[in-house]
């Protein structure tokens, strides 16, 4: 069976279709047949409805057009969460142009090389980010348009844009990848994926409906974000919440308590923070709490359960595939799982030879669906390496139940040899993250002065730090593990430092290392 056969019968398994000429944007302008006066944004600016966010997406479409931005050019935003954000999306999609989704907390020369990779015509930003797009940031670069938020300059244009004639398969935006080394490659999605993965997950997982209200910390131009806060509602005609500034645990807290969101979206990260803040909270408005990223440990999600009644629903996804393909439900779930494959996605584990893992074995996982990338902009020796036949090789290491269940055992290549024998990192990690004594922890491997290699952790402990905290969360380690799994260093610290999208900054740990 080809590749495209494949990804057609899984579409075909959640009743997906779409016209050959389809424009991703209409999961925005679809809700003004019913959905018009219905709210679309709550922001602490006030209230737009589905038609005001469709007229701001007109406008800021035909400025662009009216600017010299050709179909198919790529236009970089750099927002907060607010209105303008997925406004400034679909009117770019609309318009046949291809939005590049950036992280705000990207430093002058990440910026830098994302205007020169992806040959950007135009910048939209918030205010906070003005003094990044000066003269010097733009100057010889295709970058021709810069367009503050505060100011509006769209404000004149015309609200009525017509629909350029895109196919489902058209590059109709990106996303830039992390990436643990080197630069982040850009992450290139068709117009048909942001549907499909509203089809999939939204569909099967969340069940979303007009009455919901979303509220995702991830920011939107987090692959996990921007599924939360702008395509699914959209698709169901349902709200989002939109947080912009800083997440605080009293800001999200406030937020939720001022605007009552039925389904929240966080990363473990979060949810330990949250959990453990004095402030007090009411969820009594949500139905539902998801998280993916990284590993949720079980006593965040006791303490969770403990304090407000939910379970969160843990799953798995990523910027390849734009949102989540493994999932906990409500009515199937296990502790520490990553959950069972989201309909309309296909999972496989191989062995070390390429081959199908053994049954109750580890494996590397590969996964696809229609809402897989195809490629990586101007990386071809990347994109050969992941992406192959259908199949996007995430380079994770899984087991699978015999119920179907995912459980994540590490990357591919963290397995490092400590005192003569292979450990995992992330093991003992998620060990020390089990006990009452410690907040959050990270355990990564790191050289010694003689080349051999010694495991450190960094640990935001729960209690004051000395050497009988550090003695117990050793043997804490060695009695859950092995004797040999534990860290021969701990280092303690106020907080962990974060990525933009909440993951722990492992590099920045690494690179603290003297």
């Amino acid at each position: 069976m080809t590749a495209a056969h494949a990804l057609s019968g899984l579409a075909g398994q959640i009743g997906f279709d779409l016209p050959e000429r389809y424009n991703a944007a209409r999961l925005l302008w679809d809700n003004l047949h019913s959905n018009a006066d219905r709210p679309a944004v709550l922001h602490e600016s006030g209230t737009w409805t589905y038609a005001e966010l469709a007229a701001e997406a007109g406008r800021i479409g035909n400025a662009l057009r009216a600017a010299g931005c050709a179909p198919g050019d790529r236009v970089l935003m750099f927002l907060d969460d607010e209105p303008a954000y997925p406004a400034a999306i679909m009117g770019a999609m609309r318009a046949g142009l291809v939005p590049m989704l950036i992280n705000t907390l990207s430093p002058p020369d990440l910026v830098r090389f994302f205007l020169e990779d992806s040959s950007a015509t135009a910048v939209i930003h918030s205010a906070a980010f003005a003094s990044h797009f000066g003269p010097d940031m733009i100057s010889g670069t295709a970058c021709a348009l810069v367009l503050n938020v505060a100011d509006r300059p769209w404000s004149d244009a015309p609200v009525a844009l017509a629909e350029h004639p895109t196919t489902r398969r058209d590059r109709a935006f990106w996303m830039y990848s992390s990436g643990s080394t080197g630069r982040p490659k850009g992450v290139v999605h068709k117009h048909e994926d942001a549907a499909y993965t509203a089809a999939s997950y939204a569909d099967h997982i969340l069940k979303l409906h007009p009455g919901d209200i979303c509220f995702s910390v991830p920011r939107i131009y987090f692959a996990y974000g921007f599924g939360n806060a702008v395509t699914f509602p959209m698709a169901a005609g349902a709200a989002v919440l939109l947080l912009s500034g800083r997440p605080t645990p009293e800001r999200i807290f406030a937020a939720i308590a001022r605007h009552r969101p039925t389904v929240f979206f966080a990363l473990p990260t979060i949810y330990t923070a949250l959990a453990r803040h004095p402030a007090p909270a009411d969820l009594q408005s949500v139905r539902l709490c998801l998280s993916a990223a990284e590993v949720l440990s079980a006593d965040i999600a006791d303490a969770w359960r403990d304090r407000f009644g939910h379970t969160i629903l843990e799953g798995l996804g990523s910027t390849e595939m734009l949102h989540i393909y493994l999932s906990n439900t409500p009515e199937r779930q296990k502790q520490g799982s990553a959950g069972q494959a989201v309909p309309g996605y296909q999972i496989r584990l191989r062995d070390a030879t390429g081959g199908p893992a053994a049954p109750g074995a580890e494996g590397i996982m590969q996964v696809r669906g229609l809402s897989g990338a195809e490629y990586y902009w101007n990386r071809p020796d990347k994109t050969a390496q992941t992406m192959r036949d259908g199949w996007l090789d995430t380079g994770d290491r899984f087991l699978c139940d015999s119920d179907g269940f995912y459980y994540f055992k590490g990357r591919a290549d963290d397995l490092v040899k400590v005192s003569g024998q292979w450990v995992y990192p992330l093991e003992i990690e998620w060990a020390l993250n089990e006990h009452p004594d410690v907040i959050e922890a990270c355990v990564l491997s790191v050289p010694l002065p003689d080349g051999r290699m010694t495991l450190r952790a960094w640990v935001v402990p729960a209690v004051p730090a000395d050497a009988a905290l550090t003695r117990r969360l050793q043997d804490h380690a060695k009695q859950a593990l092995l004797p040999h799994k534990y860290p021969r260093e701990v280092h303690y610290l106020d907080t962990l430092p974060k990525t933009g999208t909440d993951k722990i900054d492992r590099q920045a740990l690494l690179r603290s290392v003297t």
